[in-house]
């Protein structure tokens, strides 16, 4: 994982002073180029020890190795980028929208190369076989959340998998309390604090049914309640709102999921392609 994307997915928990650290290097990460400790603790109005204490947050023993691990990650990212004006650099007021589409290409595709370089596949196998074995698969996600969570379902109802996607919190909290171990829930939240999504999961659990995450953040309390947890690394824009490169990474691990759960039952699955596709061919040409 890039050192930016692990800001991004530390930044929900961490501590105020350690967060105006995070906030200041994701604005302008050359700003650790460019300034010493001394100089980022006063620009970010902290002290020396709390640049450090984030820093070691991230996994680097100090200052000096933030540094160096900045200073190759951007230099790699640099002559990868076809035009060093859009090149790390979050959407800007001033920016051409020809600017802001190389950006946002920039982000997306790298929060897919990032997000599926790092799956852990021992997870993404148990994943697979979890869903591929449930008798009943509950899904459910809020605002962004929740078109990924209609994809997942939609994939897998097209493969005769009897999978439901809720859009309202109570249907989607009774869903759950009337699960038990033959059935899974699946949550998506990019932040992992989501408190509706959590509640759906935690019923589920009580319930006994085993319980998937896609989020984020490693920390959040949705990736420590789950029994297993996917985890995308994306670096949003100022447009988090819109959901942007989080959204296109979580559709990426839907993807991985269904062409696992798909392959396991090969010829089924082409054969519930086949005839699904055959049904709405014979609906189009009916009207």
């Amino acid at each position: 994982m890039s050192i930016q994307s692990k800001i991004h997915s530390h930044l929900p928990t961490l501590p105020p002073s350690a967060r105006r650290v995070a906030e200041v290097i994701l604005a302008d990460p050359t700003v650790v180029l460019r300034n010493t400790i001394s100089q980022l603790a006063e620009k970010c109005s902290t002290s020396e020890p709390s640049v450090v204490r984030f820093c070691r947050a991230l996994g680097y023993a100090g200052y000096g190795e933030l540094r160096l691990v900045m200073a190759t990650e951007l230099g790699r990212e640099e002559a990868n980028a076809v035009d060093q004006r859009r090149f790390g650099a979050d959407i800007s007021p001033d920016d051409s929208l020809q600017d802001t589409v190389a950006k946002i290409a920039f982000a997306e595709t790298l929060g897919i190369d990032e997000t599926l370089s790092s799956v852990d596949f021992g997870v993404l196998e148990k994943v697979v076989q979890t869903i591929g074995s449930a008798r009943h698969i509950l899904v459910y996600g809020l605002g962004a959340g929740a078109i990924v969570a209609d994809d997942l379902q939609h994939k897998l109802f097209r493969i005769k998998r009897t999978a439901q996607a809720f859009d309202q919190q109570h249907d989607a909290l009774m869903g759950a309390a009337l699960m038990d171990p033959a059935d899974v829930a699946i949550a998506f939240s990019h932040s992992g604090q989501t408190r509706e999504t959590l509640a759906f999961i935690e019923r589920a659990k009580e319930a006994g049914a085993p319980t998937i995450a896609v989020t984020n953040v490693e920390s959040s309390p949705l990736a420590r309640t789950a029994d297993l947890c996917l985890f995308t690394m994306v670096r949003e824009t100022a447009f988090r709102s819109g959901a942007m490169a989080s959204r296109i990474a979580q559709l990426a691990l839907v993807d991985c999921i269904f062409a696992g759960v798909a392959q396991s039952s090969y010829e089924e699955t082409v054969s519930a392609l086949e005839v699904t596709r055959a049904a709405i061919s014979y609906g189009t040409q009916a009207r």
